[in-house]
C-alpha cells in the first residue's frame, strides 16, 4: 500500500462523508449536563448520538460493533469496538494468533457542548453550520464533535487500501464539558470491553500552528467553583443602607483576592502551585523560539494592541506558554445576584453568586487544592457575612515519556501528512479522562492530539474546525493506528508503507448550509 491511495481514500471519506455529517451535527444543540439539566427530556444529546451512531454503522468497517452504553441518570456514551484486522501473510494462522495477542488502542472523544456565548460575526451562529476559508463554523465541531469522524474515516482508509492496525475501542462520551462527571461509571462497567490499553488517542486537544503534527504533553486539572456571599434577607434601598451595610460584592472581592494577587494574577495559595520540571521549561523554551515572541499578541482577540504589547512586557513567549500549562489561574465565569444593567434599582444587592473556573497545574492534588480553596473562602469572612460553596474538580494530567516506537511513528506522520516534523507542548485545558487513564493504565503511551489551533475559538463565539487540518490529522492517525499494529507484527512486504509524500489537501470554500 502506498501512502497517496490511504491518502486519497482518506480525503475522499472525510470530504464525502464525515464532514456533510458534521454539518448535521453543529446544528444540534447537545450542551453539556452542567449547561442544560433537563437534557434528557430534551433530546438533544440523544440525537447527537443517534446521528453519530448511524454514521459509524454506515461506514461498513470490518468487525466492527456500534453500540450505545447507558446507566440510569448518567448521559450516555457511545462505544465502537473494532477487531484487529490486517491483510493474510505466509502463514494465516500465525498472524490471526498475533493480531488477536493485540493490546488494545483505545481512541476517545466526546459529543456534548458548551454553551452558546455571545458574539458570534454576521452570518455566523452556534447552530448553524457554515463552511468558508476551509473552516466549518458552529458550536462543537472542533470541541470535539469531530473526533468519531476522524478516528473511524482513519480506520476505514487502512481496510479499504491494504492496511492493517491492532483491536481499537473508541470511547464517545457525553458530558466532558461538565468535567465527566459521567464517564468513571461507565468505564467501571466497560472494563472487560476495553481490556488492557496499551496506547490512548484522544483527539480533544490543540495545536500551536496548523503546519504539523502537535501532541499534548500536559493538560490542567479544573475545579468548577461556586459561592455565594449573603449579607442580607432581600434587598434594601441603597441610599438608606448604603455605608453602613456592606455590599456582598465588596466582601466577594475581598474573599477573591485572598487566592489571587489582583495585579499580577498569581494565585497566592501555596496549594495552587507546583515545581515546574526543568525539562519542561527548557521544552517551552524550544517551542517559544518555533512561535515568535509576539505569540501572545498574535494568539487572542485583543480588544487593541496595548493589551498585547503590555503583556508582552512581562514577560518572553516561554513564560506566557508555562503560564498557560504549568501554573494556576481562574476566570470568574458567571455571576446571579446582579440585575441586568437596564433593569438595575437603587438596591444594595442581598447576596452575590460567582462562578470561578480553577485551572490547576498538572501536577498539582487536586483534593488538597480544592479545601485550601475551601479555607480561603470560607474562614474569618469580613463583616461575619455568610459564604455558601459548591466545588466540582477533576485532575490534570502529564504524559509519561514517548517510547522510541511512537516517537518515530509520530514524527513519520507529521511528516508524512504536512512535510513537517512532529512537535509537542502542554495545553492549558483540562480532559479529565486522561487522568482517568493514566491511573487506570499507568504502562500505556498517549497520542493526545487535536484541532484546536489558533482562531478557532473552541468555548467561545466563532468557534471552527479547520477541515484540511482536521484532514491532515485523520491521516496522521492512520499512520499511529499503523505503527502501533506493526510494533507488534513483522508485517509481510506488501504491508509496508511506501516513502512519505507530503501533499497539502485542499478544500472549496461553500456557502452557509
Amino acid at each position: 500500500m502506498e501512502r497517496s491511495a490511504l491518502r486519497d481514500a482518506i480525503r475522499t471519506t472525510w470530504r464525502q462523508q464525515a464532514v456533510p455529517a458534521l454539518q448535521q451535527y453543529v446544528a444540534i444543540p447537545a450542551l453539556s449536563p452542567a449547561f442544560d439539566t433537563a437534557w434528557h427530556s430534551h433530546g438533544h444529546v440523544t440525537k447527537a448520538v443517534g446521528l453519530l451512531t448511524d454514521w459509524a454503522a454506515q461506514l461498513g468497517l470490518a468487525g466492527t460493533i456500534v453500540t450505545v452504553h447507558e446507566l440510569p441518570g448518567r448521559t450516555p456514551v457511545v462505544v465502537v469496538t473494532v477487531a484487529p484486522y490486517g491483510r493474510p501473510a505466509d502463514d494465516e494462522g500465525e498472524l490471526a494468533s498475533a493480531l488477536a495477542a493485540q493490546p488494545t488502542v483505545l481512541m476517545y472523544g466526546h459529543l456534548d457542548k458548551q454553551p452558546e456565548m455571545e458574539g458570534w460575526l454576521a452570518g455566523l451562529a452556534p447552530w448553524a453550520p457554515v463552511i468558508t476559508d476551509d473552516k466549518l463554523y458552529g458550536r462543537g465541531g472542533a470541541d470535539d464533535g469531530y473526533a468519531l469522524f476522524a478516528s473511524l474515516t482513519a480506520v476505514r482508509g487502512l481496510q479499504t487500501n491494504g492496511g492493517a492496525h491492532g483491536r481499537i475501542v473508541l470511547v464517545i462520551e457525553a458530558s466532558e464539558e461538565s468535567g465527566s462527571p459521567d464517564l468513571a461509571e461507565h468505564i467501571a462497567v466497560l472494563a472487560p470491553t476495553i481490556g488492557d490499553v496499551e496506547l490512548v488517542i484522544c483527539l480533544d486537544s490543540g495545536c500551536a500552528t496548523y503546519d504539523r503534527l502537535w501532541t499534548t504533553t500536559s493538560l490542567r486539572g479544573l475545579a468548577q467553583i461556586t459561592f455565594t456571599v449573603r449579607v442580607l434577607s432581600e434587598g434594601v434601598h441603597s441610599g438608606a443602607a448604603g455605608g453602613v451595610v456592606p455590599s456582598s460584592f465588596r466582601i466577594a472581592r475581598l474573599l477573591l483576592d485572598r487566592l489571587e494577587d489582583p495585579l499580577t494574577g498569581h494565585l497566592r495559595l501555596p496549594e495552587l502551585n507546583v515545581d515546574i520540571p526543568h525539562a519542561t521549561q527548557e521544552a517551552a523554551q524550544d517551542t517559544a523560539a518555533l512561535l515568535g515572541g509576539d505569540w501572545a499578541e498574535r494568539n487572542y482577540p485583543w480588544i487593541n494592541s496595548t493589551c498585547g504589547h503590555a503583556l508582552n512586557s512581562e514577560g518572553a513567549t516561554h513564560e506566557h506558554l508555562l503560564d498557560r500549562t504549568w501554573r494556576a489561574a481562574f476566570e470568574v465565569t458567571g455571576a446571579d445576584g446582579l440585575p441586568a444593567t437596564a433593569k438595575a434599582g437603587n438596591v444594595l444587592r442581598p447576596h452575590t453568586t460567582l462562578s470561578l473556573a480553577l485551572r490547576l497545574p498538572p501536577t498539582a492534588d487536586t483534593e488538597a487544592a480544592v479545601d485550601a480553596v475551601q479555607r480561603a473562602l470560607t474562614t474569618d469572612v469580613p463583616y461575619g457575612a455568610t459564604v455558601e460553596m459548591d466545588t466540582d474538580a477533576a485532575g490534570g494530567w502529564a504524559a509519561p515519556p514517548l517510547a522510541g516506537w511512537l516517537s518515530d511513528t509520530l514524527d513519520d506522520a507529521s511528516m508524512t501528512a504536512w512535510g513537517q516534523p512532529h512537535r509537542s507542548m502542554g495545553e492549558g485545558g483540562s480532559i479529565p479522562f486522561m487522568a482517568m487513564l493514566a491511573q487506570r493504565f499507568p504502562n500505556a503511551q498517549f497520542a493526545v492530539a487535536g484541532v484546536l489551533g489558533p482562531g478557532s475559538n473552541a468555548h467561545g463565539p466563532n468557534e471552527f474546525l479547520h477541515l484540511g487540518y482536521a484532514e491532515r490529522l485523520t491521516e496522521a492517525v492512520a499512520h499511529i493506528l499503523y505503527g502501533h499494529h506493526a510494533r507488534h507484527l513483522d508485517l509481510h512486504p506488501e504491508h509496508r508503507l511506501s516513502s512519505p509524500t507530503a501533499v497539502p489537501p485542499t478544500w472549496a470554500s461553500q456557502q452557509p448550509t
